[in-house]
């Protein structure tokens, strides 16, 4: 209703995490955040090799979800303002119905499964909606996720978007097998991701201004600041040259799943597969013409939220 703020959530159901966005948008369509929740359970294991959302990888995301109903109870958010989005594990999986209907169960909406135009188009406006001014454009905006990467090179209202079945749990699960992995492994992992950016369409070479948004990328932004924990003001909006980014990658890669967990801001269930996230994120960094980029607390739930107060 025109002149009054509106309390909603969105919540992103990915391959590796499920997120949680309770806040309010106000008349200006500005956002205002009462609560972020994220938990990492791994919804997309084994997809890529079987196409089948696996027993437990459901039983972890239902146990989450029956956590996040308690969430948008004690807010005090109605069904008829909770978006629940879906995406690549989803996409790819022949028993999603099941999937569907445990959502529907356990919080009493319909669970969208996106299309990766959809997923890239709500990453953009989440990522823009952010930027106060507008930087130079194009501007392109990358989401790395579990099992998709989701690129949008936007200037004015023309828009390019893709989303590529390469994420950090399938790039994973396809080329990272050794502990740390091997440079063969590493070799593999980056002729895939670079097959599939030579086959995306997106003119990466034209961009002004880089956005990442993903968890994946929040957390690299952490390791190159060097904080002292997985701290949302200090990384938001902060403008990361490049080089420092493929150097603490390679570092990264270098290191054990045990010695990535002990890092202090590092969520212990992405610190296996963060690898082939980076590997992501480098080779995007590679082809652009800017020697820095923009790290965005604002993603997919800032533009799933603003979606449902329109």
């Amino acid at each position: 209703m025109p002149g009054m703020s509106q309390t909603v959530a969105a919540v992103d159901c990915g391959t590796n995490s499920i997120k949680l966005l309770i806040g309010t948008v106000r008349d200006d369509g500005q956002l205002d955040v009462a609560l972020r929740d994220s938990r990492v359970v791994r919804l997309g294991q084994g997809v890529d090799r079987t196409g089948v959302l696996a027993d437990e990888a459901l039983e972890r995301t239902f146990a989450a979800i029956d956590e996040l109903a308690g969430m948008l109870h004690d807010h005090g958010v109605p069904p008829g303002r909770v978006r629940f989005c879906a995406t690549s594990a989803t996409r790819d999986a022949s028993n999603a119905a099941v999937f569907a209907e445990g959502v529907r169960r356990r919080l009493g909406i319909e669970p969208e499964v996106l299309s990766g135009d959809e997923e890239a188009a709500l990453v953009y406006a989440g990522a823009i909606a952010a930027q106060v001014p507008m930087p130079p454009e194009p501007v392109l905006v990358v989401d790395i996720g579990g099992g998709s990467t989701e690129l949008v090179l936007g200037q004015g209202e023309a828009r390019q978007a893709v989303s590529m079945d390469i994420g950090s749990v399938r790039l994973h699960e396809r080329h990272l097998h050794t502990d740390p992995p091997t440079a063969e492994e590493v070799a593999a992992c980056v002729a895939d991701i670079d097959r599939h950016l030579d086959g995306s369409g997106i003119p990466l070479d034209r961009a002004r201004t880089v956005i990442g948004t993903s968890g994946t990328i929040k957390t690299i932004a952490c390791g190159v600041l060097g904080l002292a924990s997985y701290d949302r003001e200090a990384f938001d909006q902060a403008v990361l040259p490049n080089a420092a980014t493929a150097s603490f990658v390679d570092d990264l890669l270098a290191l054990t799943v045990e010695e990535r967990r002990a890092l202090p801001y590092m969520h212990p269930g992405r610190a296996d597969v963060i690898g082939a996230g980076a590997l992501i994120w480098c080779r995007v960094l590679d082809r652009v013409p800017v020697i820095e980029h923009v790290v965005s607390e604002a993603d997919i739930l800032h533009g799933m939220a603003a979606a449902i107060a329109r």
